[in-house]
């Protein structure tokens, strides 16, 4: 009996999207091949449904319901908008790689005066002068899209040794409207080398319905320490589906912040190999949610080797009629003896309305480990409120203080102050325009 896949409309647009944009993709030979390859996973699955389960609380063919024609390379008008968005995004003394609608602009980036060993090239460089399109060691749908559609990215490596003297920020400014944008990037950092690594995504004024497929690989050689924080504020109506694919070496200390205040619907996973004995890895994450929005933090931790540890924690603040997701998920593997992990999740509800999902998991195969998880939602203590208006504080600043308290153990992660300061500015932002 001969079987045929039937189609939705939804399949078939995205199938026209990805035969239109062929022509714009780089790479040839075996990176068409691949690209064709990841395509086909995609097609066999569609968009992701709460059947899946790691998917069952972001259900994209409800949320998102179809892929959007890819956006057009930007010209001098788009490239003039995204100036006062990156200034906007731009930390403070660090060196600015900026993406326009998924395209690399070198004329809005720092590529002067680079620090030694930072070498610093567009994925479509690299792709054209016969590279291979960066791999992901997962099956996941969206990251199988992203390899099929990706249109550019960057590819950042640090040398052995090397500890930069400034933070690398990688900006990604959304200008069209009702388009996708797909993004691969690559980053690499050598053995003993010490990196702050910074991913923006902001969008101009007037940006609307667009959405966001990003993902980056990262490779951390031994003895490595590397503080990566990602802030996402897309436009209210956007979609943000991002993934993170880490490996980190042995010996090596590894921090990351994941901020989301932006965007309809969003979802950032992140896959994370403990792949060298003695690594320290730390894990913290804060979703600031109001309205409609959706935001969904899915973490898998593995650890592969013997001796590591992970923290990870993380905090949502969810108003009016928004829904937060967390899953983490710690796996430990037969040989990963010793390995002593932990993970955290609370979340702040401010409304009736306001939903959270919290999932942790642990998946342990080894018998002389130290694990635990926790998971607890609730709303702001009434006796802290009166306590503090009883002190003359409006109903509105003593909600904010006591906020800023319930994702100050997340943020206090950063080490950096100037960052710390930038995040802590994005959280207060958010309070300042609740209702």
């Amino acid at each position: 009996m001969n079987v045929a896949l039937a189609k939705t409309e939804t399949g078939r647009a995205v199938s026209e999207t990805f035969a239109m944009a062929r022509s714009r993709l780089p790479g040839a030979g075996k990176v068409a091949d691949a690209r064709r390859k990841a395509f086909e996973s995609y097609e066999r699955a569609g968009l992701p449904t709460r059947r899946i389960e790691d998917w069952k609380y972001t259900d994209l063919r409800v949320l998102m319901r179809e892929v959007l024609p890819l956006a057009a390379v930007p010209d001098q008008s788009a490239l003039a908008k995204a100036v006062d968005a990156v200034k906007a995004a731009a930390v403070e003394n660090a060196c600015r790689l900026v993406l326009v609608d998924g395209t690399f602009a070198p004329k809005l980036s720092d590529l002067g005066g680079l620090d030694k060993g930072l070498r610093v090239q567009s994925l479509r460089e690299t792709l054209d002068a016969g590279a291979d399109l960066p791999a992901a060691a997962t099956d996941d749908v969206m990251v199988s899209l992203n390899a099929a559609m990706a249109t550019d990215g960057v590819i950042v490596s640090v040398d052995d040794g090397v500890a930069l003297t400034k933070p690398v920020q990688i900006v990604h400014v959304a200008t069209a409207s009702s388009a996708s944008v797909f993004t691969r990037s690559r980053v690499q950092v050598g053995k003993g080398a010490r990196v702050t690594l910074v991913e923006s995504f902001a969008a101009v004024s007037g940006a609307k319905s667009y959405q966001v497929n990003d993902a980056v690989i990262v490779s951390i050689g031994d003895e490595a320490d590397v503080a990566h924080i990602r802030l996402m504020d897309d436009a209210t109506d956007a979609v943000n589906i991002s993934s993170g694919l880490v490996t980190v070496g042995a010996k090596s200390k590894v921090n990351f912040l994941g901020l989301t205040s932006g965007g309809r619907v969003s979802r950032y996973q992140g896959f994370i190999t403990l792949a060298g004995e003695g690594s320290d890895l730390s894990v913290n994450g804060v979703n600031l949610l109001k309205e409609s929005q959706h935001g969904d933090t899915t973490l898998v931790v593995d650890h592969a080797v013997p001796n590591c540890t992970s923290r990870e924690v993380f905090r949502a603040v969810v108003d009016d009629r928004a829904h937060s997701v967390f899953q983490g998920k710690i796996i430990v593997r037969p040989d990963a003896q010793k390995t002593d992990g932990k993970m955290m999740t609370r979340a702040l509800l401010l409304s009736d309305d306001a939903e959270a999902d919290n999932k942790p998991e642990l998946e342990i195969f080894a018998d002389d480990v130290t694990c635990g998880h926790g998971a607890a939602i609730g709303a702001l203590d009434e006796s802290l409120l009166f306590y503090l208006r009883a002190r003359g504080l409006s109903e509105k600043e003593a909600q904010a203080l006591l906020i800023q308290a319930f994702v100050g153990e997340a943020i206090e992660s950063i080490a950096d102050d100037g960052l710390r300061d930038a995040v802590v500015a994005i959280a207060e932002r958010w309070l300042a325009a609740r209702g």
